[in-house]
């Protein structure tokens, strides 16, 4: 006899207890169980319960498009404690999300860790070991030598310490075990059995439903649909349903936060290649243009969010799609990655792996190139992705940013030379209307999501492209290494920034093609793995 796992959304958020440890799935734009999530808050709101919530959420915790994710949670006397990789970010002229203005008032105490190593923790506390030994996050913000992941005053105890094994030094992060885990999924069948059918990515269910039912705790599964118990193909089920406790259905859950179902996000189908939007002729593309150039055919190359995102759209442009292989922290291994809200997914991909599975060949640097973003740049070349004081909300924290650089082969960091200046093309080349005030080469970052001197300790191969100039990293700090057209080296470049810049003796022009319509041309060259 099959006994119903099935309960309503108001009788899984009274299973949750004061003081409980709930562990998330979700990504910033795919994968939340939100009904889930604003249940428990509508409980908190009537009956003053569960109370003193910690909460794990691996990669991240929402976005900035409404009350959604960690948000239906952010409310004084139910959030006591959060870990999460990233936070929902919103503009600087936007309301801050209400996670933000807790962090900011000191009501949560609030901790950023690297998604990899929070996928670990969850592995090490379901097989009953002490926790993880790990080299990502040295040197950075996560070292407990600097802010040891806390993101405000009120996260005043360690998450993570300093250990020496075997003669090396080691950041260690004890294992933590959830008494609650929410999972999504697309269906389960009476038993609980769980398949992702409609999902965008895996993210970490399995994981975080091995650490709460090996260690005495419940696993609560939100899906789309319940079958028949039976029907489903044992290959499809990601999560078996003897690791699963209770099943909540949500028909009308969104498969994006913006997105009700596409199937092209599942690879239940493929999008003819023409379909996919490329950039138009702006300050950004050019960048993405120049950044493509460091590539070479057969890498495998992981994209971050913002201008980097939309070089997969330059080599479909310049008819090189397929030539690198593009991995997703979400899980997505080639194919086209998404824009936007739907930024984590990928059209036509040719596999989707486990999070966590993706976050170990990123943090052993098995793959060959990263494309990320920067809001500053120091002169050790230290970047900083993840906090600035004077617009917190406006970032998300580092989600996976720190496990992808930390052995990273290539990385190259695109953004804008300074903040807020009026540029233009013209001219085959870059026009500088009026100079940004706020600089962003600066004698020290903030916040060292990126270790400039860990780089060149491994022999790392950074480069960062802007608009108006591409610097290489050397052990002396940076060096300008070529100019854009239009640009004046004094004037424009070493002016602008806050430290000394080094010269490279062979300066280069950028080639003006970057800045006109068309193609441009461009050549990967052969490269192969590695």
């Amino acid at each position: 006899m099959i006994v119903s796992k099935l309960t309503t959304f108001e009788n899984a958020a009274r299973l949750i207890a004061d003081g409980a440890i709930v562990s998330v799935s979700s990504s910033s734009g795919l994968g939340c169980p939100d009904t889930m999530l604003a249940a428990i808050g509508r409980r908190f709101e009537t009956e003053g319960h569960p109370r003193d919530l910690t909460t794990l959420h691996p990669i991240a915790a929402g976005d900035m498009s409404g009350i959604k994710g960690i948000d239906h949670l952010a409310k004084p006397g139910l959030l006591k404690k959060t870990l999460c990789g990233s936070y929902p970010s919103g503009p600087s002229s936007a309301e801050p999300p209400l996670i933000w203005q807790m962090i900011g008032r000191n009501e949560v105490a609030a901790y950023n860790i690297p998604s990899g190593i929070l996928f670990d923790m969850h592995r090490e506390a379901a097989a009953k070991r002490p926790g993880v030994l790990t080299k990502v996050g040295l040197d950075t913000f996560v070292d407990p030598r600097h802010q040891g992941c806390a993101m405000n005053d009120a996260a005043s105890e360690p998450v993570v310490r300093i250990e020496q094994f075997d003669g090396e030094e080691w950041l260690y992060f004890p294992a933590i075990a959830p008494h609650v885990s929410i999972i999504r999924a697309t269906t389960a069948d009476e038993r609980g059995n769980l398949t992702y059918e409609h999902e965008g990515a895996y993210l970490g269910g399995m994981e975080q439903a091995l650490a709460a039912r090996n260690n005495g705790g419940i696993v609560i599964a939100q899906v789309k649909r319940v079958v028949e118990n039976g029907t489903l193909k044992p290959h499809d089920v990601r999560v078996p349903g003897v690791l699963v406790d209770y099943i909540v259905v949500d028909p009308d859950q969104l498969q994006t936060t913006q997105t009700p179902y596409d199937p092209a996000i599942s690879g239940e189908i493929f999008r003819p290649l023409s379909t996919f939007r490329t950039p138009e002729l702006n300050i950004q593309k050019v960048i993405a243009r120049r950044v493509a150039m460091e590539l070479r055919e057969g890498w495998a190359v992981n994209i971050g969010f913002g201008i980097s995102a939309n070089v997969p759209r330059i080599l479909l442009e310049e008819g090189q799609h397929g030539k690198v292989t593009w991995v997703i922290e979400q899980g997505a291994v080639g194919g086209v990655p998404l824009l936007d809200f739907k930024f984590g997914c990928a059209s036509n991909a040719e596999a989707i792996v486990p999070s966590p599975h993706q976050f170990i060949y990123f943090q052993a640097g098995g793959f060959d190139a990263s494309l990320l973003s920067f809001l500053q740049i120091d002169r050790h070349g230290c970047v900083n992705v993840s906090r600035l004081s004077a617009r917190p909300h406006v970032t998300a924290g580092a989600g996976g940013f720190v496990d992808i650089t930390s052995r990273a082969k290539k990385v190259v960091f695109s953004g804008f030379f300074n903040a807020g200046a009026k540029l233009f093309i013209a001219n085959g080349g870059l026009k500088i209307d009026q100079e940004g005030k706020v600089k962003k080469i600066v004698e020290e970052v903030e916040h060292i999501s990126f270790s400039g001197k860990r780089a060149v300790e491994q022999g790392q191969d950074i480069t960062y492209v802007t608009e108006r100039c591409v610097m290489n990293l050397t052990p002396q700090g940076l060096e300008v290494t070529e100019i854009a057209p239009g640009v004046n080296l004094e004037r424009d470049v070493l002016a602008q920034s806050e430290i000394p810049l080094a010269v490279a003796k062979d300066l280069r022009t950028t080639p003006e093609a970057l800045f006109g319509e068309g193609t441009i041309g461009l050549d990967l060259g052969g490269g192969g793995n590695g």
